[in-house]
């Protein structure tokens, strides 16, 4: 059977209201502007800027702020017959501080999480070959239960499976519980993607490489990339071993919102097109670099994937 969908993105589709003064507080922000985001939307956005077929399987309110980001999702192509309109909850927002490293953020959370099995059909599952989501999206029933149930049938399909630890205590006060439901999750072999940051949330406090790795790989994860910001990327492979990338440079960051999304789409754009695990970290990173140079998505006017073709 040829497979006509290359990633579905499953999870948060929001407003993120960035604001406009660099590294400012939230409380010090006096102007904000408005931006589609949620991590698997801009994974879903990114991959279609590189011309995959991709599916985003979220929720947001019948109203202007879901009208906003309808438009803007086939605008930029994105598939949206699997994304859900509901009356009995708003589109949820973040307002986000615009910084150079990582940035504050305040969650409004609203309709997001409303994400049903319905919208998540076999038929879907069987056509697809990656099935990605995030930690952000499996913090609130009734998308966490979906997700998993979802994730587990797109395995036992033969879909990749990929997650992005995205962590965050304020939006999942539970640790236990967090590590409880990642933990099914792994049990799918996903890819995994997380960041030192994420990483000293989830476990409040600092852990080795060697502790995070021994702590995903067990849980059954085969392949896991640790991003480090400035210092690069470390990748463990259980077959592969240890990979290492030090960081590209990047002058003038415009904004940091969404540069791991960045990555990851390009990570996984790299695996779709059977690269090794050394070229995958490349372009991913090239991806990255492409966002940090930007305000909100990747810019406008560019074609994607010539860009990350150049040397």
């Amino acid at each position: 059977m040829k497979k006509t969908i290359d990633i579905i993105s499953v999870g948060e589709v929001l407003i993120d209201f960035i604001g406009h003064e660099v590294n400012a507080t939230i409380d010090q922000t006096k102007n904000y502007h408005r931006f589609l985001g949620g991590s698997p939307t801009n994974v879903a956005v990114n991959a279609a800027r590189l011309g995959l077929k991709s599916v985003l399987v979220a929720t947001c309110g019948q109203d202007g702020l879901g009208d906003y980001i309808i438009r803007k999702l086939e605008k930029n192509k994105v598939i949206t017959s699997q994304i859900q309109r509901t009356i009995d909850y708003p589109t949820s927002v973040i307002f986000v501080s615009k910084s150079t490293s990582t940035p504050e953020f305040i969650a409004y959370r609203q309709a997001d999480c409303q994400i049903s099995t319905s919208q998540l059909s076999t038929e879907l599952l069987e056509n697809a070959k990656i099935f990605h989501t995030t930690c952000f999206a499996l913090s609130k029933n009734p998308a966490r239960e979906t997700i998993i149930e979802s994730a587990k049938k797109a395995n036992s399909l033969g879909l990749q499976t990929s997650i992005d630890i995205n962590f965050s205590e304020k939006i999942w006060p539970n640790r236990e519980e967090a590590k409880l439901v990642l933990k099914e999750y792994l049990s799918t072999n996903p890819l995994v993607k997380l960041s030192d940051d994420d990483c000293f949330r989830l476990f409040d406090e600092v852990k080795s490489e060697e502790y995070i790795f021994d702590y995903f790989h067990q849980l059954g994860a085969k392949t896991i990339c640790l991003t480090k910001g400035k210092v690069g990327v470390v990748l463990s492979d259980s077959t592969i071993g240890i990979i290492r990338q030090k960081a590209n440079l990047v002058k003038d960051i415009k904004d940091t919102t969404g540069a791991g999304d960045a990555f990851w789409t390009g990570f996984l754009y790299a695996q779709l097109t059977e690269k090794n695990l050394d070229e995958t970290i490349t372009i991913a990173q090239k991806m990255a670099i492409l966002k940090l140079q930007n305000l909100g998505g990747l810019p406008e006017g560019i074609d994607v994937k010539e860009y990350l073709n150049k040397n």
